[in-house]
This record gives C-alpha cells, structure tokens and sequence, in this order.
C-alpha cells in the first residue's frame, strides 16, 4: 500500500526535476526581458508614482495550477519594476544608490543553480575559500594584516550587528557591567547602529552623542574629553564608532586621532565605511581613510562602492578569535565536519548556519571586468559630485561643506516662503518628473536636499539634467511668490 502509494506521489513530485524543452523557453523568456530592462526601461524613468489603492490590487496569491511564462513576467514588470523607485538607473541620486552590474546576476544564476553550501569549510572548501579570499582582499585595502578576516553578509547592518556583538564579548561587557559601559558616536551615525546596539543586549548601555564639527565630523576633543569625565565617573568606556563616509553628508570622521584615543583607553573601535570604504581604491584619496586600519572592526558594502546588486555587505575583524569566540558553536548533528584551520568557516563567524554562496555574486564581476573600470567609476563618482557642488551654487542654492567622497548637501533659501517647505516641494516636483530621483535629510530642523552619486550608470548627463530641472523648477516656484 506503502510503495504503491509513493510510487503514484513520485509522479507528480518529478515535475520539480525540469527538463531541458521547459529550461530552455524560461530561460528565453527571462533574458528576453532581462535584455529589454537593461537596454531600454533602466533608462526610461528613474521614479514612477503610485497611489496606495493600485499597490492595493495587486496580487500574488499561490495556487497548485502552474502559470505560464511570459503571464508572470507581464505581471512582475506592471506590479513589481514599475511604480516607485528603480534603483539600476542611473537617475538615482537619492539615499545611497544600489548597483546592479550584471555579471552580479550571473554570479548569483549559478550560485542558485550549483546551490553548494558556503557555511562550512567540510561541505564546500572551493566556496568558503572563495568567500574568504575576497574578505582577504578587501582587509588587505583597507590595511588590516594578513591574520584578520570577517563574514560577507546581507549588508551593513547585519555587517554591523556582527562588530557590536563581537566587541561586546571581547570588552567583557555582561549584566554586571552592562548601566555602567559607555557607547561613542554622533547624530550622524547610520539608524543600523543603534539598532545593532539594542539587537546585541547592549541597550541599558549609556550612550554619548559625541558633537560634530562645522563639517559633520565627530570632534575629537569633544570625544577626549566625554571619556576622561566618564572614567572620573568610575565608568567604562568600551566602544566608539566612527564613519569612513556617512549617509547624510559622506563626512569622513578624522580616524586616525580617534583610533589613538581608542587605543589610549583600551577601547573597540569600530569604522563604518559601509558607504564610503571601496573609495580607498581612488590613489587620491586614500589619505583620508588614514586611521581606519587602526580600527577593530570595519563594515564595507560591495553592494554600494563596487556596484553590485543588493545584498552583499562586508565586515572585517582584526581578530579573527574575537569574532569565533561570539559567532562559534558546535551542534551533535555535526559532528561529522572536519575541523580545519586554513580556511575558517563563514558559519563560525557569523550568526548564520544556513547561507547563500554569496560570493560568486562579487568574485564574477571582479575578475571579468578587472579592477580597473571599478576604480575609474569610482573616481567619476567623486568627480561629478564636485562639479555639480560647483554649479548648484551659480543657481543660486546654498550648499554644505566641500563633499569628502560622493554624497553632499544643498538647498534653496527663498525670499519669502518658509525654505524647509520649499525644498521638500523641490523633492516631490522631481519625483513627479521621474527622470532623476533625489532624497532630502534635516539638520538641526532645516530641511537639505542630498545628492548621493554613486550608479555606475551616473554620468556627466545625469548631473547636468538634474541641475537643469532644479533651476527650472526654482523660477517656476519663485514667479508663483
């Protein structure tokens, strides 16, 4: 009855074993519309709005009768790419742009087609070391030794979540100690921080906002001089994170002194660069970064400054046995994995067993384009940013300090309405174009618009046709005063 009974079931179950005809049409189907997005849609509208009744009638419901092809394609391009934001164009200059370079999806096809496991060194040694050849190199930029490693993640907030905890252990921070430790940043510090700090146990942690200087650095004699007062209050000062490139300004915080204030307190210091950190690779530039190989731990995102699609973020621990000592656990169930000390497993450094093979989605991409376009985008980047800082300023805008890497702040102050409700019309009238897509921010209650550069597929034109609106869209609202 048994074996009768599989036998009928394994029928049905095989229709998961496709066969090569029905491969092949899916496949035609799909680069077919993969080939129309990146020749033709990526460069129509960057932003389409939506009203939250159309979002409301979409629908994705499942059901046991398969569908075909093309149907679903139609229907992920009307209810899925189309309305909002598309973050492959180039017109995307709002929050900090995602990548998308397309041997990214190439990397990840074959990646989910192999499905090889790159948790644990035993079951996959080729991913694992592939994986962890890459985190080598990006330690190796940044000026960590050869000892250090790290995880690849799903991006700078898991990336995040990994340094607090590790430091957290390594500071020997518990429940005894815990109302008495002392966290350091700034207002400026990414929201993914602090929700690192609460997510790792450490929110009865005290933490001090350290001030900022005129250019939205942390002040470092601000900093010395919160941690002397904490110690003569007999607490203990364990961890100060500082940014190599924020989200609202792409401020570089002055590394290099507060690493040393870090080391003269036996202190973690973490360096988030999550944004700003693959910016090391322009040779220009690299003194900026100066301190941040004096950092404990560093988040870097592949997803932001090498362009890859979403998903794929970075941390780097100097040492490796901190990060093993948090991340590291044994299950019976395993007892058959071969322990190896050449190639530590991902899983034994992060807080996930199961895990994509991640890294074929930036090893592809680097190895058959090279390093050089990456660098030479990098450094248009930074270019493009200068200029428009320059001539945003002919129309008549006011603008925040000189950019570090990519992302600066500007606004328009006009003569008679109120300027935060001007400039966030400023927003919506782009939005409504479509064309370019930018975001705004407020400091100390004035609302600023920001300009984050950062596509691969921004160029001259982009900036120019974003500078054109916004002088068109200030006459047209300065005539109807």
């Amino acid at each position: 009855m048994m074996i009768n009974k599989i036998k009928e079931i394994e029928k049905t179950a095989k229709v998961l074993e496709v066969n090569f005809s029905e491969r092949e049409q899916w496949n035609k189907n799909v680069f077919k519309y993969a080939d129309a997005f990146l020749d033709v849609y990526v460069n129509e509208k960057t932003f389409i709005p939506y009203t939250e009744k159309e979002i409301k009638e979409i629908k994705f419901e499942l059901s046991d009768i398969p569908e075909n092809i093309t149907n679903l394609i139609d229907h992920l391009k009307k209810s899925v790419d189309v309305p909002g934001l598309n973050p492959a164009s180039g017109g995307h200059l709002g929050y900090i742009p995602g990548g998308g370079v397309y041997p990214t999806a190439l990397g990840d096809y074959l990646a989910a087609v192999f499905n090889k496991y790159a948790g644990i060194y035993y079951a996959g040694p080729g991913a694992v070391k592939l994986e962890n050849s890459l985190i080598r190199w990006m330690c190796n930029i940044i000026g960590f030794p050869e000892t250090a490693l790290g995880n690849l993640t799903s991006g700078g907030s898991i990336a995040t979540l990994i340094a607090v905890a590790t430091a957290r252990d390594a500071q020997n921070i518990t429940s005894k100690n815990i109302s008495k430790s002392v966290i350091y940043l700034t207002e400026q510090a990414h929201h993914s921080v602090e929700k690192a700090i609460r997510i790792s146990g450490l929110n009865e942690c005290i933490i001090r906002y350290v001030p900022i200087d005129k250019y939205f650095r942390m002040d470092v004699s601000s900093l010395r001089k919160l941690i002397n007062e904490d110690k003569e209050l007999d607490l203990n000062p364990f961890l100060i994170v500082a940014a190599a490139g924020t989200t609202d300004t792409g401020a570089i915080d002055p590394l290099d002194e507060i690493a040393d204030i870090a080391t003269e307190n036996n202190m973690w210091l973490h360096t988030d660069a999550a944004y700003g950190g693959f910016f090391i690779l322009v040779d220009k530039e690299k003194e900026k970064f100066k301190g941040i190989e004096k950092s404990h731990s560093v988040t870097i995102d592949p997803h932001k400054g090498l362009f890859l699609s979403y998903g794929l973020g970075a941390v780097l621990i100097k040492d490796v046995n901190a990060l093993n000592q948090t991340h590291r656990y044994q299950a019976n169930y395993m007892q058959d994995k071969v322990e190896t000390f050449s190639e530590p497993s991902p899983a034994d450094l992060s807080p996930e067993l199961t895990k994509h093979f991640r890294g074929l989605r930036m090893w592809l991409p680097l190895k058959l384009l090279g390093l050089k376009p990456f660098k030479a985008a990098l450094e248009e980047k930074l270019l493009l940013i200068r200029y428009f800082y320059e001539e945003i300023q002919k129309i008549g805008f006011e603008v925040g300090p000189f950019p570090d890497l990519s992302v600066m702040i500007y606004r328009y102050v006009p003569k008679n309405s109120n300027a935060n409700d001007f400039n966030l019309q400023l927003v919506e009238d782009v939005k409504k174009d479509g064309k370019v897509f930018i975001s705004s921010t407020r400091i100390k209650g004035d609302v600023w618009l920001r300009l984050a550069v950062l596509s691969f597929r921004t160029h001259k034109s982009t900036i120019d046709y974003t500078l054109n609106i916004l002088k068109n869209l200030v006459k047209k609202h300065s005539k109807g005063l």
